[in-house]
This record gives structure tokens, C-alpha cells and sequence, in this order.
């Protein structure tokens, strides 16, 4: 589901060692080897569609997509077989895919997609096809897939229709392997985009092969226009081994990882409060004790939250468990969407828990609106969401656009599992003993000095800040990653930066309660919810910032921009949640703590 897309874009990226998920496959010489479709993506406009929505050279077979996992479903992509011919360890230059004639409309077509730099992703053996090139600094970089073509001028689009594919491949040693035998493994996937306009004599042989990179580029006028397609293939024997293939695309650029080890050190640094530097003791919380406990307003609103917040919190510390231990490796497709998303309705019965335990503990008598509400407040609010913007991707004819049957399935996993999960979890908590809080509360509330719930709402919302300047410089990485069409693995520097946000959280909201104990204000239960949840504000905030100012992201459409700001409102506010809860927990322990210390006469 969405939602588990979301929480990937507002936690940090780190470094792992991965486990490969599948057993290797190896092939003798000549054996045939099958080119996968996935799909076309774009930075510029963030709706994918599917390979074949352009008239390509189109197998008999086409749009039969292998077996995929529900995570690959969720993100829009396919297994499609293509037209390549390939044998194992086989060269061939220059090999006739197909003749593809096209008329006016098929050239406005290609040129909607080869203006929104639209590239085509292929697979081979599970591995993804890249481009290999140079930055700046003369440092090997690559990009997924291989660009549809450019644009000469602003109207004539021209077609990268000849591919120069490389495969690595490893020979696996080992007791079990001859010397002579000649099995193999696939360990890389290259290609080399070139635009060709292909000439052919009187026999119908090409004139053009081989391929020069001097070559007029196949461009397509405004009238019908006929495109030949040819491919070349060399097979390169690598020291890189099957089980560390992915490596090379996981790398992170060296002054990346110089940026997060920084980013890293200075807030440990931050986190590093001197014992010198404690907070001087107030009197003035000591003289609320009798209303520090009174329930606040909006009790039921408040245990839901946190109560989804758990939930999240939950599902995020699972995920990072089996992201460390190398569980969800890339080429396990789908698996980190598919895993968060059975993680998110397993962990229900958290949310449910937590709802009915605070809930109950502040004296709560509306017990069923609180578990309607912990059960379908923020996952309704996350379908509604989601679903108008599956409807967006379904009229825009997107592969995005998630299938009739797979909507189904997420109904009934939400009624069907996640539902019953919920109401076991809040039976659970109701079940509990109630918190036993150190001091009584008076039946007449104490009045407060100097009042005012603006300024506290206001210090509150000011506070959140803090927990986003934790994550901030790992979320420009991520925001650059997933919606610029990256891979990003660095499960390490998630954990570290995770458990930074959980401290600094915990002492935002800590701090904040504690000053505002000692100016005698006993409403200190949303201001320390409000503290670090309103965190998640400055993050949809620079979602926005990022949105209109990446050069990348400039001139898109608009159903690209309303799927991205939808899907970065439910991200920010699962992050809002998350951090909420952690602020609240952090508080309400504390103040239960204090309080149990003072002798009241």
C-alpha cells in the first residue's frame, strides 16, 4: 500500500550487507537468456507507465506479465517478456529486432514521453539495466534504465533504436564445479543508448552495422516515419561474485556517505548533555500536583493518535530488524513495500492496545468510538487518499494504477485482518489494569497563572522543528532518490538516524512538559503530543520546497504533482504520528516519575 512507500521517503539511508533472497541461476554456453520489460519511468513526471504503451517491437506474448509480489503490484511494476534473442556467452553486433512503421499519432506519442525524459526499464536474470556515465568530479556513476531519446529542438523527438547491451558474467568455482565446465552466472546488466537512422541496400541488408557512433540519429518527422531496431551483445567475464552483484549499485557516492557520518556526529554531539548542564529545578510543578493528572480535552482523539503512532512506530523498527539482517535486498522486487505493508496489518492489534490503554487510564466510559476510531481513523483516511489517487493513475492510463482484484485484496486484508487485529489489541488493553498515577487529583481544578493556549500550541509547534533537522539532510537524499527513480540502501545510517529521532523526540517533549510544569499549567497532555508531532508540518513543508525547486521535478504535470503531494501529506503525517507518540510516552513516563518522587504533605 502507499502508506508503506511513504514511510521509506521520511526515514533516513544507511549501509548494510544484504542476503541475495533467491538462489542463483546458471546457464551453460548458449543457453537462452530472457530480457524482462518493467516499465517506463520518469523524474520529470512522476506516473509510470507500462513498456508497451509505446508501440515497440511487441512479442507475440506481449503484456503476459510473470508472476509479482504485491509490492511490485503496489509500485506499478511489470515482468513482460521483450523480443531479444540472447544466448549465453554468445556475441552478435548489430541484430535485427524489428521494422516498426509509424504515423502521426504514434510520433506525438513518442514525443509526449521523450519530452518528459521518460526511460525504459529492462531486467535480466532479476538484475536491472543501467547506464553507466561521469559526474563532475570524474566519478563513475549510472542511471536505471536507459533514456527513450532526446529532443532535437522543442519538436522533433528522436529514438534511441539501437542498443549496445553488455553482460557480466561470473564462472563459479568450487569442489562442485570442473575446472572445464562452462556454466555461468549473470552478475551485470549494461546498455549503451544510440540513435541510428539505419540505411538498407538492395538485398535488405543494413548499410549501417556496425554502428558508429558518428551515426545520423533516427529521428521521427511529423508524417509516417519508418524505425529499424537493432541491438548488439557482448558477454565480459567478471571477478565480481553472484552473491555481491548488487553491490556496485547500492555504492553510495563517497562525499554522500562523508555528508550522513557528518550529519551523524553532530547531532550525538547535540544528543551529549553534560551533567553541569542540567535544567535548575523549578518549584512550581510540585504545586499542581493535585490536577497534573486531570484528563485532558479531546482524551479519546488523543489515545487514537498515539495509539497510530505505535502502530507506526512498530512497523518501522521490524522493517529496519529484517533491513539490517539483509532481508531486503533489491533484488528481492517489491519485498520492502510488501513486508511494511504485512507488517502495517500484523501490528493493528499495537494500535489498538495502546488506544484502549491510555484511554482507559485517563477514565475514559466512549470505549467503542475509541476502537472504531484506532481502527479506521487514520487507515480510512490513508484508503480515501490512496484510492483517489489510484483513480488519478487509472484515468491517466498508468501501470501505477493498481488492478481491481489487488484493491480487493487490501480491503479485505484492512476488514478481513487488520480490523479483528485491532479489536483484540484495544480488548487487550482495556483488560489492563489501569495506571496507577502517584497523586490524587482534586475535584476542583486549580486555576492557572498567566494562561494561554495559544502560546503554548505555539511553543509546541515551534518545537517540532528540532526532530526535523534530525532527518533533514537524510531526507533530501531519499526525496532524490525515490522520486528521481534511485535506488537508495543504506539500512545502517536509518537505524542510527532513527534512533537519534527517538531521543531527540523524547527530549523535546520532555524539556517542553517540564518548563511548562513549572509555570504551573497542569494542560500539558497535547502540548507534549503537539511537540514533536508537528515535526511532521516542516516535513510536508519541504516536500514542497523540494517539489518547486529540483531542476529535476521542474514543469511536471499536473497529475504528477497532485500524486506527489498526496503521497507526501500521508507520509508527513505518518511521520507526525510517529514522532507524536514518541513525544507523549516520553512525557507521560516522565511526569508519572517525577511526580512519584515528592513527599506531599
Amino acid at each position: 500500500m502507499a502508506l508503506a512507500i511513504l514511510l521509506a521517503l521520511l526515514v533516513p539511508a544507511a549501509s548494510a550487507f544484504y542476503l541475495p533472497g533467491i538462489a542463483p541461476s546458471e546457464y551453460d554456453e548458449g543457453a537462452p537468456l530472457k530480457i524482462l520489460a518493467n516499465k517506463l519511468v520518469s523524474a520529470k513526471n512522476v506516473v509510470p507507465f507500462d513498456y508497451y504503451s509505446l508501440p515497440l517491437c511487441t512479442p507475440p506474448n506481449a503484456g503476459k506479465s510473470n508472476r509479482l509480489s504485491l509490492g511490485q503490484v503496489l509500485m506499478g511494476e511489470r515482468a513482460e517478456p521483450t523480443s531479444y534473442d540472447l544466448s549465453m556467452n554468445v556475441n552478435e553486433t548489430c541484430k535485427l529486432l524489428c521494422d516498426k512503421s509509424y504515423d502521426q499519432q504514434d510520433v506525438a506519442h513518442f514525443k509526449d514521453r521523450v519530452a518528459d525524459e521518460y526511460n525504459a526499464r529492462l531486467n535480466l536474470d532479476n538484475l536491472p539495466v543501467i547506464v553507466k556515465g561521469k559526474n563532475d568530479l570524474d566519478e563513475e556513476v549510472f542511471q536505471l534504465g536507459y533514456p527513450l531519446g532526446f529532443m532535437e529542438g522543442d519538436a522533433t523527438p528522436c529514438l534511441y533504436n539501437h542498443l549496445a547491451f553488455t553482460v557480466r558474467y561470473h564462472k563459479p568455482s568450487g569442489p562442485m564445479y570442473a575446472k572445464d565446465a562452462n556454466q555461468f552466472r549473470v552478475v551485470g546488466f549494461e546498455v549503451v543508448p544510440m540513435s541510428v537512422a539505419h540505411t538498407k541496400d538492395d538485398k535488405s541488408e543494413l548499410t549501417t552495422c556496425p554502428v558508429e557512433s558518428s551515426a545520423s540519429p533516427q529521428c521521427l518527422t511529423a508524417s509516417s516515419t519508418s524505425v529499424t531496431y537493432t541491438y548488439d551483445i557482448t558477454y565480459i567475464e567478471s571477478e565480481l561474485q553472484w552473491a555481491t552483484r548488487w553491490d556496485p549499485l547500492l555504492k553510495a557516492n563517497p562525499e554522500l556517505k562523508e555528508i550522513q557520518w557528518t550529519v551523524y556526529l553532530d547531532f550525538a554531539r547535540y544528543n551529549n548533555i553534560d551533567d553541569d548542564e542540567e535544567i535548575q529545578e523549578e518549584s512550581g510543578w510540585k504545586l499542581i500536583h493535585g490536577d497534573v493528572f486531570r484528563p485532558p480535552a479531546a482524551s479519546g482523539l488523543l489515545s487514537v493518535f498515539v495509539g497510530s503512532g505505535a502502530q507506526i512506530l512498530c512497523m518501522t523498527g521490524v522493517t529496519l530488524v529484517f533491513a539490517l539482517l539483509g532481508f531486503l535486498s533489491p533484488s528481492f522486487r517489491g519485498g520492502l513495500l510488501t513486508t511494511m505493508l504485512s507488517l502495517w496489518v500484523l501490528s493493528s492489534a499495537v494500535c489498538g492496545y495502546y488506544s484502549a490503554r491510555i484511554y482507559s487510564g485517563l477514565g475514559g466510559t466512549n470505549k467503542k468510538s475509541v476502537t472504531l476510531g484506532s481502527a479506521f481513523l487514520f487507515s480510512g483516511a490513508t484508503f480515501v487518499i490512496f484510492f483517489g489517487l489510484n483513480f488519478l493513475l487509472w484515468v491517466s492510463g498508468s501501470t501505477g494504477a493498481v488492478p481491481f482484484f489487488t484493491l480487493l485484496l487490501l480491503l479485505v486484508m484492512w476488514f478481513g485482518i487488520s480490523v479483528p487485529l485491532n479489536v483484540i489489541g484495544a480488548f487487550i488493553g482495556y483488560k489492563q489494569k489501569a495506571f496507577e498515577f502517584p497523586v490524587r487529583t482534586n475535584q476542583i481544578p486549580r486555576e492557572i497563572p498567566n494562561s494561554s493556549i495559544f502560546s503554548n500550541v505555539l511553543f509546541g509547534l515551534a518545537s517540532g522543528i528540532l526532530p526535523f533537522g534530525v532527518v533533514f539532510m537524510e531526507l533530501v537524499f531519499i526525496l532524490n532518490s525515490i522520486w528521481q527513480n534511485e535506488i537508495f540502501y543504506f539500512f545502517g545510517f536509518l537505524g542510527a538516524v532513527f534512533l537519534i529521532l527517538v531521543l531527540t523526540c523524547a527530549e523535546v517533549s520532555i524539556v517542553l512538559t517540564y518548563l511548562q510544569l513549572s509555570k504551573e499549567s497542569y494542560h500539558w497532555w497535547w502540548p507534549a503530543y503537539i511537540s514533536t508531532a508537528s515535526s511532521g508540518l516542516y516535513v510536508f513543508g519541504y516536500s514542497l520546497i523540494f517539489l518547486f525547486t529540483q531542476p529535476g521535478l521542474k514543469g511536471i504535470h499536473v497529475v504528477s504533482t497532485l500524486i506527489y503531494t498526496g503521497y507526501m501529506l500521508l507520509g508527513s503525517f505518518m511521520f507526525a504520528l510517529g514522532a507524536g507518540c514518541i513525544g507523549f510516552l516520553s512525557s507521560f513516563a516522565f511526569v508519572r516519575k517525577i511526580y512519584a518522587s515528592v513527599h506531599i504533605d
